[in-house]
C-alpha cells in the first residue's frame, strides 16, 4: 500500500491513536490540548484519513465508530522525512547542518547518531552476508 501525505493534524491525529490505541473521534477530540480543534475538524480530518487508508472503522459501540490505525508510526515517520529530505535535495548533510545552526543538534546527539550508523552498518553487513552462506547450502544441497 503507497504511503499517503498526510498533513500536520492527520498526523496528530495519528499520534493518538498510536499512543492511545483505538478511539472514537470524541476521545481523539478530548486527547487534544487545550485550545482543542472542534469536533466537526477532527470528524472530517478522520474520514478523510480513512479515504487515505491510514484508519479504519475497527468496531461501533452504540452510535460512536471506533478507530484504529492502519499505518504504522515508523512509515509515516519514514514518509515525512522523505518529504523532508527532498527540500534538500535529498541528502542529509545540508539538513543537519541546519539543524545546528537552528542549535537542535548536539555534540551528544552526533555521538548518538555515530553509534546508530555503526550499528546499522554492522546489521547491514550480516544481512549481506547471509544469502551467501544460504546460497552456498543451496549449492551444497544441489551437489548431493
Amino acid at each position: 500500500m503507497p504511503r499517503p501525505r498526510l498533513t500536520r493534524l492527520e498526523l496528530q491525529i495519528l499520534d493518538i491513536l498510536w499512543t492511545r490505541g483505538d478511539a472514537s473521534i470524541r476521545e481523539i477530540q478530548e486527547a487534544f490540548p487545550e485550545p482543542r480543534p472542534a469536533y466537526t475538524t477532527i470528524q472530517t480530518t478522520v474520514y478523510r484519513l480513512e479515504t487515505k487508508q491510514a484508519v479504519r472503522r475497527a468496531r461501533k459501540i452504540s452510535n460512536a465508530h471506533i478507530f484504529e490505525p492502519l499505518i504504522a508510526r515508523q512509515d509515516a515517520r519514514r514518509r515525512l522525512l522523505d518529504e523532508v529530505l527532498s527540500f534538500f535535495g535529498g541528502q542529509a548533510l545540508p539538513m543537519m547542518a541546519q539543524l545546528v545552526e537552528a542549535g537542535k543538534l548536539t555534540r551528544g546527539d552526533l555521538r548518538t547518531i555515530e553509534k546508530a550508523i555503526e550499528t546499522h552498518e554492522q546489521q547491514g553487513q550480516a544481512r549481506a552476508e547471509r544469502p551467501v552462506e544460504s546460497k552456498r547450502r543451496r549449492q551444497g544441497r544441489s551437489r548431493r
